[in-house]
């Protein structure tokens, strides 16, 4: 390849790479916009309206978890892999990180918020099952020290992959700077 065709080239996907960037964005931004749109509608109904974060967005980085809040920043993430669920599925999860931004861990008074949403059982059972189809083990834990501030312990850091025939945690709800487990 002579140096003119590989300035050529080199500027061909250069612009490729640019104008698939474009799209991603705009539609990344458009997903976020609706998002943030839904939470708010989600708040009205189901938390009078006093939970209202600054930002909501899709993340696919979130391996560990269907989403997470962070209050002191007013920011809510949701997994990807929430997309492809029934609406009402990822309703509850947005619910949850809703009322952390009321009540940041998950005590009798957060568990008082998210019920307000009439499908949370319903939401909680889909998901449990669709961990089980995955092989996740789904487990219970407070992160209210962590939603404080405060340093997670060892057992509150999500887990990397699983050795081969190791049971892995399953995605969950989560608050806080750390994107602990729900």
């Amino acid at each position: 390849m002579t140096k003119a065709e590989e300035r050529f080239w080199v500027a061909e996907m250069v612009g490729k790479l640019e104008r698939q960037e474009d799209k991603r964005d705009k539609r990344r931004s458009r997903g976020d916009d609706d998002l943030l749109a839904r939470a708010t509608r989600l708040s009205d109904r189901y938390l009078g309206g006093r939970a209202r974060p600054d930002e909501v967005r899709w993340v696919g980085n979130q391996n560990d978890r269907w989403g997470s809040c962070t209050p002191a920043h007013r920011s809510i993430r949701l997994s990807d892999r929430l997309r492809d669920m029934p609406a009402w599925v990822s309703d509850y999860v947005l619910v949850h990180e809703l009322a952390h931004l009321l009540e940041p861990g998950h005590g009798p008074e957060f568990w008082r918020l998210v019920a307000a949403y009439p499908k949370t059982e319903r939401a909680r059972g889909y998901l449990e099952g669709v961990c089980a189809a995955a092989g996740l083990t789904l487990t219970d834990g407070d992160d209210t020290d962590v939603a404080r501030g405060a340093r997670p312990e060892p057992h509150d850091v999500p887990m990397g992959p699983p050795a081969p025939h190791a049971h892995r945690r399953a995605p969950r709800v989560s608050a806080g700077d750390q994107d602990e487990l729900w």
